[in-house]
Parts: C-alpha cells; sequence; structure tokens
C-alpha cells in the first residue's frame, strides 16, 4: 500500500469520514486512556509531582499525541495513531521514587534524544525491513490475546453486559457490518445505564494548564531512568507499533514517524510528557475492517482519534474520573470485540507462511505470556525468541 495519498484524498478528507471512523478513534482513545490513565498519575506521584503537575502531564500526553497522531494520519493517508509509553509509565512508578522532578525531566529529555536519534539514522527502519511479516503479525496477535480473552473474562463478573455487548456485535456483523462496533458501544452504556453502573455524576470537567518543569541532569536518573526509558518505548512500544501497521496491510516511512514522536517528546518533556511512540493495541482498532471496509479510508479514524487526543488532553486530570464512570466490564468487552478481526488477521497471517510457522508460534507465545525480564516486556522477547527460532531453523535446512 503506498504512502503517498491521492489527489483526491488530499481534497475531500470529510467525505471519507464516517460513523464507523468516528467510533473507531473513540474506542482507540478509551482503550488508552482506561488501560493506563492510572498508571501515569502512579507515575507522578512517584516523582512527587503536585495536582497541578499531573494534570500537565496529562495535558503534555494528550496534546502530543492528538497532535502526532493527526499529522502523521494526514500525511500518509494512513490511521497511525501514537500513544504515551505504557511500560515506560509503568517503569517510572518504580524508578522515580527518590528522583528529583528536574532530574526526572532531565532523563525524558535523554529519552527523548536517543529515539530521535533512531529516527533520524535510520537505523530502526532498516532493522524493521529484515522483520518477516509472519513474526511482525505474531508479534501482534501475542498482544492482543488478553484483549480477546479478557472479553470473556468479563462475563464472571458481570455476565449480562459483556453478553449483550456480544449479541449486538453478531447482529451488527450479520446485518450491518460496518456498524457493529457502534453497535456495540450504545448497547454497552444503555446496559450500563439500566444496571446503574454507569457513574458520569461524578465527573467534574477543569480544563488543564501546562506546567514548564526546568530540567537538571544527573547521571544516575539518566542511567537508572532515561535509558530504561528509551529501550522499554522503543522495544515494547515501537516495535508492536510498526508490527500493528505492517500486518494491516500498510507502509509508511518508518523513520519519520519514530523522529516525529522523538522531537515532539522532546518539546513536551518539561511539561510532563515522558514518552511518546506509535500506538499498538489501541492503533489496531482504526487499522482494521471494522472501522472502515475501504483500507485508504481508514486514515480518518486516525484524524478522529487525534481530535478525541486534544479534547481529553486540554481537560487534564479530569480524564480519569471521567474513564472510571465506565464500568470496568464495559471496557474489557468492547476492547475486545473491537480488536477481534485485528486478532483473528494477525493470527491468519502468522501461522499461514509454513517456512515462518514455527518462529511465529514462538513469538506469538512469549508475547502473549506477558513475561517481563530485565524490566523489558514479552513484545521484545517475543520477537528475539522468534527470531532466533528462525535463524536456528534456517542453520539446519
Amino acid at each position: 500500500m503506498s504512502s503517498k495519498p491521492s489527489a483526491n484524498r488530499l481534497a475531500a478528507p470529510l467525505g471519507d469520514i464516517t460513523l464507523s471512523t468516528l467510533t473507531a478513534g473513540f474506542i482507540a482513545v478509551l482503550i488508552g486512556y482506561t488501560s493506563s490513565a492510572v498508571i501515569i498519575f502512579q507515575a507522578a506521584e512517584a516523582a512527587g509531582a503536585s495536582q497541578a503537575q499531573i494534570g500537565s502531564w496529562m495535558w503534555a500526553l494528550g496534546i502530543g499525541s492528538g497532535l502526532t497522531t493527526i499529522v502523521f494520519s494526514w500525511r500518509y493517508r494512513m490511521p497511525l495513531l501514537t500513544a504515551w509509553s505504557t511500560p515506560g509509565a509503568a517503569l517510572l512508578a518504580t524508578s522515580l521514587p527518590g528522583v528529583a522532578m528536574s532530574d526526572a525531566i532531565g532523563a525524558f529529555l535523554f529519552s527523548a534524544l536517543l529515539i530521535t536519534l533512531c529516527g533520524v539514522t535510520g537505523l530502526f527502519e532498516r532493522l524493521m525491513h529484515r522483520l518477516p511479516r509472519a513474526l511482525a503479525s505474531a508479534l501482534l496477535a501475542g498482544v492482543l490475546l488478553r484483549f480477546g480473552l479478557d472479553l470473556f473474562m468479563a462475563m464472571e463478573r458481570n455476565l449480562s453486559l459483556p453478553l449483550a455487548m456480544c449479541v449486538a456485535y453478531l447482529a451488527g456483523k450479520r446485518f450491518w457490518p460496518r456498524y457493529a462496533i457502534p453497535m456495540v458501544l450504545a448497547a454497552g452504556i444503555a446496559m450500563a445505564l439500566f444496571e446503574g453502573s454507569l457513574h458520569l455524576g461524578e465527573v467534574t470537567p477543569a480544563l488543564a494548564s501546562p506546567d514548564f518543569i526546568m530540567p537538571s541532569f544527573s547521571l544516575s536518573a539518566i542511567i537508572g531512568v532515561g535509558v530504561p526509558l528509551f529501550v522499554v518505548t522503543m522495544a515494547s512500544q515501537n516495535l508492536p507499533g510498526i508490527a500493528a501497521i505492517r500486518a494491516a496491510g500498510y507502509t509508511p516511512p518508518i523513520s519519520p514517524l519514530i523522529g516525529g514522536t522523538g522531537i515532539t517528546t522532546l518539546a513536551l518533556a518539561p511539561f510532563g510528557g515522558f514518552a511518546l511512540n506509535l500506538a499498538a493495541i489501541s492503533a489496531a482498532v482504526c487499522q482494521g475492517p471494522e472501522a472502515h471496509a475501504d483500507p485508504a479510508r481508514r486514515y480518518t479514524a486516525g484524524l478522529a482519534a487525534g481530535g478525541f487526543y486534544l479534547l481529553l488532553g486540554l481537560f487534564g486530570a479530569t480524564v480519569t474520573s471521567l474513564f472510571a464512570a465506565f464500568p470496568a466490564e464495559l471496557v474489557m468487552a468492547v476492547a475486545g470485540l473491537a480488536l477481534l478481526p485485528t486478532l483473528g488477521g494477525g493470527l491468519a497471517d502468522a501461522l499461514g507462511n509454513t517456512e515462518h510457522r514455527d518462529a511465529a508460534l514462538v513469538t506469538f507465545l512469549i508475547t502473549a505470556s506477558g513475561i517481563s525480564l530485565a524490566g523489558i516486556g514479552a513484545a521484545f522477547w517475543g520477537l528475539v525468541g522468534g527470531l532466533v527460532t528462525l535463524w536456528v531453523l534456517r542453520r539446519r535446512a
């Protein structure tokens, strides 16, 4: 699929927007915020951030994700979503206690500089071009498996809500395939209102304001925070992010995407934007057929997601209370159902090539296991395991 937008796509993006792409964009942001906003709060609190500074962190991450998502999706006419580094936030929550806030900001800047260099030099892109598509698809499927399982695990806690959403999904797939996920979301909200588990009255809107923190540079913070943040962001976020894009059939230039997230992080790090990267799990919602049957029009799901990112970034800390209003079962079910086609496609691509099947299976199983070794997530080790398997089997042949 070409990375160059056609003239008619440049002229009429509004004509490509549909209810399904708007819904996909919303669900992508919903998944991102509900799955990790609390971790960001924990990371900020570990650094000793005040409530105003926590709001600034959420502002920086929302604005940064929104701007880069819109620019990338618009420029390449592909659903190219960015997000903050969730493994990075988890890392910060455990490594920032005892680190001065200014030193933490300096470590964020150092990590962002390394990410920018990876993009500018083209090193990361050269490595990705050597990755077999079967392994990239297996990596994506392993990342997404938990969400498919959570769909049914949610039924242990509340059978009626996920079941109603599954019925809506099947009805939508049978009669109105393009609107299956909007129907799922509508059914979930309606059932949550009926059960009294949707607590929107507890949400109090309030605008966030950026709070600039002058960075300082400590060798211990750079080594203990900056370098690990760079490693987990590249290995656990950008790597599966590129895999998701490739698995969906899109081939954008990788280096500008990596460099763009790095430069944006450099600009927003003093406000708490610790790491921006390519999204994988949330992006998959916008990159599959549920967003739009025509792959060339799915970029509007990216534009919609970027708009929701900007809106939520402006409200900063209010975001957590907003998404906390949704029952957990609703979030688990809508994420699982929205990602089912992408998960199925990833498994089919991963295991369809007999030459790479064993290596892809190893990649899938390690990634799905969720293991973390040396502070690096399962996505990286899954890829390592798959590549080692591929190398050994090729030598044997």
